[in-house]
């Protein structure tokens, strides 16, 4: 896809890639949101933070970034760095340490933990693009290109007489959000009211399928029947 004049790759874990910058973007960790959940009463498996690092590991030894940027609510919550386990937590250790990394703020974690590595930033403006958790009502903030997470968004389409819900990228050209990349997390439908400032009328989607992704114009997707967040087809629990 093209964002203000800038090549990127959308990969099918729900990474994005800038091919020209060695740079990887992903949004919308989680991590520990299972733990968070079981001190609530609301057991789950515990197996979300090893999943989602996993993946992770995943798509950084098949592309080689040198530069990595995780877009805010990397951390379920403030105290989540304190309920890893040590491997995991020398896992994070071990890949903040082999490259550039950043940790971007979110609602989530407005205080990444600093112990795990890493530099932590409010935004990141690099060339055309800035990269930011949450989108902001002017285009692309700044009149540049914007590239954010926080919705966690989901399209549903109508395929070979099947309706298909999935997460996605939607982006119009000037503003790209992206799909979660935690394990446990949940998605809002891209037409949903909350983004209508934000995307428009007019914008595409790349559905992550199970083998590829799938671009789709907003004209040919569906809404959902009511207004909340439901689990997407390739994301696991509600979230």
């Amino acid at each position: 896809m093209t964002l203000n004049g800038v090549d990127l790759l959308a990969d099918l874990s729900g990474a994005l890639l800038w091919p020209d910058r060695r740079l990887l973007v992903v949004a919308d960790l989680h991590l520990e949101k299972g733990s968070a959940f079981a001190q609530r009463g609301q057991l789950l498996p515990p197996y979300d933070t090893g999943a989602t690092l996993a993946r992770l590991e995943g798509v950084i030894e098949r592309h080689q970034p040198e530069t990595v940027i995780c877009l805010g609510d990397s951390f379920h919550d403030r105290r989540a760095a304190d309920r890893l386990s040590r491997p995991d937590a020398e896992r994070i250790a071990r890949l903040t340490a082999a490259r550039d990394w950043i940790w971007v703020t979110g609602n989530h974690d407005p205080e990444p933990p600093a112990h795990l590595g890493g530099r932590i930033a409010d935004a990141v403006t690099l060339g055309a693009l800035c990269f930011r958790h949450e989108a902001t009502a002017g285009a692309g903030g700044g009149g540049g290109g914007e590239v954010s997470g926080h919705y966690h968004p989901v399209a549903a389409v109508r395929a070979r007489g099947r309706r298909v819900r999935a997460r996605c990228f939607a982006s119009d050209g000037k503003r790209l959000i992206m799909p979660s990349f935690g394990a446990y997390t949940g998605g809002l439908n891209v037409l949903d009211r909350v983004l209508a400032p934000l995307l428009g009328r007019r914008f595409q989607v790349h559905i992550m399928g199970r083998e590829k992704l799938f671009e789709f114009p907003s004209a040919r997707l569906e809404p959902d029947l009511e207004r909340a967040f439901r689990m997407p087809a390739a994301s696991g629990v509600v979230g």
